[in-house]
């Protein structure tokens, strides 16, 4: 069964479809992609699995197939200019519609390319991996990545349309999977405690991919993401709160070197940080900061960074980070389960504290 979301933003609102097999539904790609051009991009690994599907809904159209490698580190500038280059000497026409096919790194570049070709043209997010298809393909947010810290050039740039295909998730390998789980117990976390329950009992069923289990689990991160973008598209006040675990996260995958490890896992670990934080300060007690941990354990993911990472090393990458404020660190914090707060006024020992702590992690 498919499930249709509206990201509410007046003229440039756009839906989310849910739903297995909607990558063999050529009315919904044709009506999604418009009647100029189309430009697929795609990486190394999805390309042979679904670019056949999804293309052979072109015939008669002008469209162009592009791909880039897999992982984190196709989201550079070397990527960037190339598929630029790609789209001038193919002559391109303002009136196309990109279409990103693949995860959220993926999404990202492949927005970003949309973003700035002729000053914007159209595209349609079709995410294939969990954490793309709860979080990166919904809201508009593209970009690449710098050496000096992750998502550092970028753009809002709103899809037309995201069509999220669930049976994609059968070829996800499980470490992906398990990413993709760090961002829906993320929703649970910072505002929705009755679906931080719901994944506490059913999160063996979504690690054994049961089709009911994470078609819930998507539709229910779909529309938190969606209310909350919907609320504060580029993210000037609660849409930063979407950025639980990420401060730290960011800073871990810089430092391990983008690719190391992937972004759910970074940010698994970046939360267990932030409620250790938390903790801390006495917003939240010990109890619930093992509830936690024990929450992503489950799920094989980490709860700490690298211990050599130094605490130095944190400061000076996590000072680079976007939602910062005439020079301080803001973070997203827990004052309860379900409840989360972005605040640059905490003591500095509680943070020192925090990032000492990771550091002489076993």
């Amino acid at each position: 069964m498919t499930s249709i979301l509206t990201v509410d933003l007046d003229t440039r609102s756009y839906p989310i479809h849910i739903g297995p097999g909607l990558l063999g539904d050529a009315e919904l790609l044709r009506a999604s992609t418009g009647a100029g051009q189309v430009v697929v991009i795609t990486n190394s690994v999805v390309g042979p699995l679904y670019a056949e599907t999804v293309t052979r809904h072109f015939g008669g159209r002008d469209y162009l197939q592009l791909a880039v490698e897999d992982g984190e580190g196709a989201k550079s500038f070397a990527n960037f200019e190339r598929l630029m280059g790609e789209l001038i000497a193919h002559r391109i026409e303002r009136g196309a519609t990109i279409v990103a096919l693949g995860g959220g790194v993926v999404g990202d570049l492949a927005g970003f390319v949309a973003a700035c070709y002729q000053r914007g043209v159209a595209f349609v997010q079709i995410p294939t991996t969990l954490l793309a298809q709860v979080d990166s393909a919904v809201g508009g947010k593209t970009a690449i990545n710098h050496a000096l810290g992750k998502n550092m050039v970028g753009a809002f740039h709103q899809p037309r349309a995201v069509i999220a295909d669930t049976q994609t998730l059968a070829t996800l390998p499980a470490r992906e999977l398990a990413a993709g789980l760090a961002e829906v117990i993320k929703y649970g976390l910072i505002r929705d405690y009755p679906f931080l329950e719901w994944i506490e009992a059913n999160l063996d069923g979504l690690l054994a991919r049961d089709d009911e289990a994470l078609a819930f689990a998507i539709r229910r991160s779909c529309e938190n993401k969606a209310e909350v973008v919907a609320a504060d598209e580029r993210e000037s006040g609660q849409r930063a709160l979407l950025n639980l675990g990420h401060t730290f996260g960011h800073a871990i995958e810089a430092a391990a070197g983008y690719g190391a490890w992937l972004h759910g896992e970074a940010v698994a670990a970046g939360t267990c940080m932030a409620a250790r934080m938390s903790a801390r300060m006495g917003l939240i007690d010990a109890a619930d900061v093992a509830r936690i941990e024990q929450l992503f354990t489950r799920a094989g993911l980490p709860i700490a960074p690298p211990p050599e990472i130094a605490p130095a090393t944190f400061v000076e990458l996590m000072g680079r980070d976007k939602k910062n404020v005439g020079g301080h660190i803001r973070l997203v914090l827990l004052e309860a389960l379900g409840r989360a707060i972005l605040t640059h006024e905490y003591p500095g020992d509680a943070f020192e504290a925090t990032l000492a702590a990771s550091h002489e992690a076993a």
